[in-house]
Order: C-alpha cells, then sequence, then structure tokens
C-alpha cells in the first residue's frame, strides 16, 4: 500500500495540527490501521472495525448513531443495539489509544474522525483522475474483503460502497485508458483497467491490439485466451463477435499463417477457474472434444470437492477450502487447464459420473479426496485418476497433520498436491502423445516427446530430442514452452560436454530462453529455466536470482523453480539459504522423477559446507539414480577426494570420463560458476586429491594409461 503519510511521533494527548496524519488506515483488501510509527492500532473485533470502516467512509460527512446501530445490529431492537452500539465505541477508543491523539470524536448524535488526522486508502482512489491515476494501484482486492457476513444490513451497504468504489475507479482508468495512443503505454493503462474489472472486454482488446502492434502476435493471443477464461468465469457467456473479430485479424489470412488454436468452442456450461489480467495463472480454453489437443494443448484436470468423514460441523469448510486452494494452486501452471471444484460441485451431489465429466468437461484427469478427523489430528487422502485410461489411480498421497492451524494446513497440502502431480501429469501426457502417430502432431505433442528424452541422458535419445523441439519451434514460432525447453535441453549439451562448439552452445541458450520469458513473461518454468541459464552458463548470478524470484512469484508450488533457485545461491556462496530452498522443494515433492539431478544440489551445498561425508552420501545417492548424469559425479568426486578415499574416487573418475572424456580440473575452474573464489579452489583441491587430470595433456596420459573401460560393475 503506498504510503503518503508523514511518520513524526506524536506526544501524548496532541491534538493533530491541520493535514497532520496520525492513522493510516487500509480499507481495501485486508483491513488494517497504523500509527505513523508503525504501531497496529487494528481493532481485535470484527464489529469494531466495522465500525470503524464505516465511519471512515462517511467522511467528510459525520456518522450518525442512529444509522450505525441499525447498520451492525439490525436483527436487535433499537436499544439494545443501541446499547452495544455504546460498547464499540468505547473498544474503539481504547484500540486507537496508542496514537495518543483523540482521532475519533464521540459526540451525543454522531461519530467522526478527526479531519486530517486519518489517512484512509479509499479516499486516495475516490481522488484519482487521469493526471494523478496512481493511486488505483492501492485497489488490490476488494474493499472490506474481511469483513462479510456481520450483519445482513451491513453487507447490503458494503456490496454497495464496493461498487461505488469500483465504479468511480473504473470510469478513471476508462478514461485514461483512451488517451492512450502508443502500445507501449497502453498495455499498462489495459492492465490497470483490468484489475479493477477482469470482465472488461474493452481493455482486453486493447491489450490485444498493443500487443499485435509490437509485433507480439503471441501475447496478443494469449490475451484473448484469458479473456474468454474470464468471462466463462464470471459471466458464463463467450467474447463478444467484436472480440472474436479482432482474434481473427491478429492471427492473419489462413493462407500466412500457421494455424495456433481451432476456432473458438462454446462456453463450457460451468465456469471455469480464470486467470488473473496481469497471466500468472494458467488459462483454460473451453473444453476440445476428448482425446484431441489445440496446437498448444495441456492436460485438463478437474478438482472434485473434497469428502467429509467424521469430521464435525465446525470443520465443513474445509472440504470446498482444501479444494479452492488446489484449483488455484494448479491453475499458476500454465500448461494445464483446470475445471474448479464448484463446477463440478453438481456432479459430487448427484452420484459422480466420471463418464459424463469427461464428455461435458474435457477432463482428462480428476482429482478427489476424502478428509478424516481423528481426535486433534486430520487425515487427508487425495488421488489422481487418468479418465481417459479406464479411471486409473496414477498418483495418490496422504498426509496426517495437526489441527492447530486450518488455514496453513489447506495451504501445505495444497501446495505439495500440486507439486507432485505437475512432474507425474507431464510424463504421463509425454508418454500418451510419443505413443500417438508421428502424423499431425502439434508443438505440445512435440515438446511431450522431447522432455523425457532429455531426462534420459544417454546422448542417442538426447539428439532427438533437439530435433523434436526444433520442430516445435518451427510449427509455432510463438510457443514459448518450446523456447524454454530448447534451452534447457542446451544446458544439458554444455553440461555433459556434448557441444561441439560450447560457446555457440552457451550464445543459443541464451537467446532462447530470453526469447521464452518475452513471449509469455507469466510463465513461472520458463522464467526458472532461464535463471538457471543465466547462473549455470553465463555466470551472470544476481541476474539469475531475480529471474528465479520471478518465477516464484507466479508459482509458489512449482518444485523446479526452488530446486533451481537452491543452486544459484550456492553458486552465490549463500550455503544457507540453498540448503532452505532446497529443502523446500524436497519437502514439496519427495519422490520427483527428476530427483536426480535436483537432489544433486544437496552434494554441491554439503561440499561448499566442507560437509564432505553428507556430500558423499548425497552423491553416491544421485549417481546411482542416473549415473548418466555427468554433473552428479563432479562434486561428489571432489568430497571423496577430501576424505581421501581414492577406490570409490577411482571408480567414479571412470564412469565420469565415460560420459565426458575432456573433464579436467583446469576446465573445472574455466566453467565453473562459483562466485567465490575460495569455493572453487576447495572444489579443485579436491578433484585433484580423487585423482582427475590437471589438463587436456594430463587427461590424455590418464586415458592412454588406465582407459575408460566400455562397463565399470
Amino acid at each position: 500500500m503506498a504510503d503518503t503519510s508523514p511518520r513524526s511521533a506524536q506526544p501524548p494527548n496532541a491534538q493533530p495540527t491541520p493535514n497532520q496524519v496520525v492513522v493510516r488506515l487500509r480499507l481495501i483488501g485486508q483491513m488494517e490501521a497504523w500509527t505513523v510509527t508503525s504501531e497496529s492500532v487494528l481493532p481485535a473485533g470484527r464489529k469494531t472495525r466495522a465500525l470503524l470502516a464505516s465511519v471512515a467512509l462517511s467522511a467528510p460527512r459525520p456518522a450518525l448513531r442512529g444509522r450505525l446501530a441499525e447498520l451492525l445490529w439490525s436483527r436487535r431492537p433499537e436499544e439494545q443495539a443501541r446499547a452495544s452500539l455504546r460498547q464499540e465505541i468505547h473498544r474503539l477508543l481504547e484500540a486507537l489509544s496508542p496514537a495518543k491523539t483523540d482521532i475519533l470524536l464521540v459526540t451525543r448524535d454522531h461519530l467522526t474522525l478527526r479531519a486530517g488526522a486519518v489517512w484512509v486508502d479509499v479516499e486516495e482512489v475516490m481522488r484519482a483522475t487521469t493526471l494523478q491515476p496512481a493511486s488505483l494501484s492501492l485497489l488490490d482486492g476488494d474493499l472490506l474483503e474481511d469483513l462479510d457476513g456481520v450483519d445482513p444490513s451491513f453487507d447490503a451497504w458494503l456490496t454497495a460502497e464496493r461498487e461505488r468504489l469500483r465504479d468511480r475507479a473504473r470510469s478513471v482508468a476508462e478514461a485514461l485508458l483512451r488517451e492512450q495512443l502508443e502500445p507501449e503505454t497502453a498495455i499498462p493503462a489495459a492492465q490497470r483497467l483490468l484489475q479493477i474489472d477482469r470482465a472488461h472486454e474493452g481493455a482486453w482488446r486493447a491489450l490485444m491490439r498493443a500487443h499485435a502492434a509490437r509485433g507480439e502476435r503471441g501475447m496478443a493471443i494469449q490475451a484473448y485466451d484469458r479473456c474468454r477464461a474470464v468471462l466463462a468465469d464470471l459471466l458464463d457467456a463467450a467474447p463478444s463477435v467484436e472480440t472474436q473479430k479482432l482474434l481473427t485479424e491478429i492471427r492473419g489470412p489462413a493462407s500466412n499463417r500457421v494455424p495456433l488454436r481451432p476456432p473458438a468452442a462454446p462456453p463450457l456450461p460451468e465456469p471455469v477457474v480464470a486467470a488473473e489480467p496481469e497471466g500468472i495463472a494458467e488459462t483454460p480454453a473451453p473444453a476440445p472434444a476428448p482425446d484431441a489437443q489445440t496446437s498448444r494443448g495441456g492436460a485438463h484436470v478437474g478438482v472434485m470437492p473434497m469428502q467429509l468423514v467424521g469430521v464435525t460441523e465446525e470443520d465443513a469448510h474445509l472440504a470446498p477450502g482444501l479444494a479452492e486452494e488446489i484449483t488455484t494452486a494448479l491453475s499458476r501452471f500454465r500448461w494445464m487447464f483446470v475445471v474448479s471444484s464448484s463446477s463440478l460441485g453438481r456432479f459430487a451431489a448427484e452420484g459422480r459420473d466420471e463418464a459424463a465429466l469427461r464428455h461435458t468437461f474435457g477432463i482428462d484427469f480428476l482429482l478427489d479426496g476424502m478428509i478424516q478427523r481423528v481426535r486433534n489430528r486430520l487425515r487427508v487422502t487425495v488421488r489422481l485418476l487418468d479418465l481417459r485410461a479406464g479411471n486409473q489411480i496414477v498418483w495418490a498421497r496422504r498426509f496426517d497433520r495437526q489441527t492447530n492451524d486450518l488455514l496453513t494446513l489447506q495451504d501445505e497440502i495444497a501446495a505439495e498436491v500440486v507439486a507432485q502431480i505437475d512432474p507425474e501429469i507431464l510424463l504421463i501426457e509425454a508418454t500418451r502423445s510419443t505413443s500417438r502417430p508421428p502424423v499431425g502432431a502439434t508443438a505440445y505433442d512435440l515438446v511431450l516427446r522431447a522432455i523425457p528424452l532429455i531426462w534420459r541422458m544417454e546422448r542417442e535419445h538426447f539428439t532427438r530430442a533437439e530435433q523434436f523441439l526444433k520442430d516445435a519451434i518451427a510449427l509455432e514460432p510463438d510457443y514459448a514452452a518450446a523456447h524454454a525447453w530448447y534451452a534447457y535441453w542446451h544446458i544439458f549439451l554444455v553440461g555433459q560436454g556434448w557441444s561441439a562448439e560450447p560457446k555457440a552452445s552457451i550464445e543459443e541458450a541464451g537467446r532462447l530462453a530470453e526469447r521464452a520469458i518475452v513471449l509469455d513473461p507469466f510463465d513461472a518454468r520458463a522464467l526458472t529455466i532461464a535463471g538457471h541459464v543465466r547462473a549455470f552458463l553465463h555466470h551472470r548470478l544476481r541476474e539469475a536470482a531475480s529471474l528465479h524470484e520471478r518465477a516464484l512469484s507466479l508459482n509458489p508450488n512449482l518444485a523446479m523453480a526452488w530446486a533451481l533457485s537452491a543452486i544459484t545461491h550456492a553458486y552465490l556462496g549463500d550455503v544457507a539459504e540453498a540448503e532452505r530452498r532446497n529443502n523446500r522443494y524436497k519437502r514439496l515433492s519427495p519422490l520427483d522423477p527428476h530427483a536426480f539431478f535436483f537432489d544433486g544440489f544437496f552434494t554441491v551445498i554439503h561440499l561448499l559446507k566442507r560437509d564432505y561425508e553428507s556430500a558423499v552420501a548425497a552423491g553416491r545417492g544421485v549417481t546411482q539414480m542416473n549415473p548418466s548424469l555427468s554433473a552428479g559425479f563432479k562434486p561428489y568426486l571432489a568430497a571423496l577426494g577430501h576424505l581421501g578415499r581414492t577406490q570409490e574416487a577411482s571408480i567414479a573418475l571412470r564412469r565420469l570420463l565415460e560420459i565426458e572424456p575432456d573433464f579436467t580440473v583446469e576446465r573445472f575452474i574455466a566453467t565453473s560458476p562459483l562466485d567465490r573464489e575460495t569455493d572453487r579452489d576447495n572444489w579443485a583441491a579436491g578433484l585433484r586429491l580423487a585423482g582427475v587430470p590437471e589438463n587436456d595433456a594430463a587427461a590424455a596420459v590418464y586415458l592412454m594409461n588406465r582407459g575408460v573401460p566400455d562397463a565399470v560393475e
């Protein structure tokens, strides 16, 4: 929240001079009240907070006591309501007392806030103009979003106040957008209007036109997709003819373009989870026919309401709450189209029919679960069904948690569920795509076919992955995911020592990564891959850390982003933070199918901590999971060298040189992304002690004298 108030402290019982702010009051979103010395004066009770908000929103007019009593206690007789009001006034005065100023003026007939003593965010928004629009950014949530249900009369009043605030902000934002003639200024103006009114088709069209004018055709089409999802969610409607016509114009004549998506289908019969205007979450398209994929497709996942077993009425909110948390978390994955539990609720109530679910919503995977209470513990069982494989259970997990903090419990379980099913669904989709005939494959299919070939780390399959990614980009040049995965492919090409021209490969990885985030700046996976390119290949560690932070802000449940940000912090020498982040990855996805790579970061972290025993244990584990990944052997070997375990080091070195025959201490030092010289020197010393050749000449002698066996037991 913008803070335009001064921070001078007030002496006891002092009265503020005109325009001297004593308290800052936030009413948009979660209510807050702070003195200028940063001491909270927010009342504890909801009725007391509602009283303060009512008086603040009445300004500059005084709030009549009779009206306040009716507003907050509409179901009580007048005398009882006025008595309750007197009690709440006393509580409010007590809550505001740390301000050491008479902020609230109380008379026999009315209440009012002392003029100029309280800064209120709503007043700032209401004063916004096209010349001074900055305060519109304060409208980042609903007015008093935590005070619904105080009283029926208060609820009706609050609804009207919310509309009044939105209408005022909307009119200013619309006028501001009309004034923008250049795409560079039209885009933020349209986004500002969409933050206020997500269903404003005029703003969506302005955003589409601005991106198209800048040559960002893919971004313009994504704006249309988000518009379509928002309208389906909020209004159960499809985009207007005008908006669809604009989409056709942006795509251009059919003879001159690569098909991007099939014609728009009718809206879903029930709302689906919609993305925020900024594009943070994936935006679902209308349901395709079963087994059909759009050219830029994705898995369609439905979330069923949770079943309750032995749960008290007090805990009944857990079922819809957890389902909605999971729905929201899943919608942050750009490649998933998510159908919410509220949309599927009537199927749960009427008796579930998976075939009807799939036919109606086009769902590929269905997530359901059960909540049970056992004394002071809750047991939550969640499972994922593949509806295209006869409702086969493809993933299941049980969570046993204490019930001390139910909101935290919901957040934790939702985070772990989505982090674990993301790679599971990705692998299932890849397997299914590989089994289909290659003729007519979409860019999405081609990317899916490449991913498991990358992770196998076998050179023949790795080379095939490159062709799939090249074909995907040729088919859809605006497809951000294809560019991101191709950049990722280049990371391993260089890391494995397989590139004939490492410098050119490093440059190409950077170009692909930057192109991916230009095409879709809200794709968390693309951002974290770009971060790893900057860190591992370009050694621009602080830029990398910034990209990882952006990725995590967009999708805090993406396990890959936690792991790749961890290794960046390790390179920077911030080992404690690196360990915290990699532990977070492991907590989110303890059985990650790509653990052979991400768990290897623990080896690096332990090596940098000089905890060689732990580094050896971690290195032994990851090299056994995938003995074809050269990166797993390098910190493992250094730790073995420091411990003097020459026999185990000799075996590990042979395996490493089978993969990367040119690896030497000199090459390690020249390409290492480690920021601290002491870390590089210590790692290099361990490699020398493990027998790694110092330079190319020493490597040639080593290979001639000892050879690299065809297989090592």
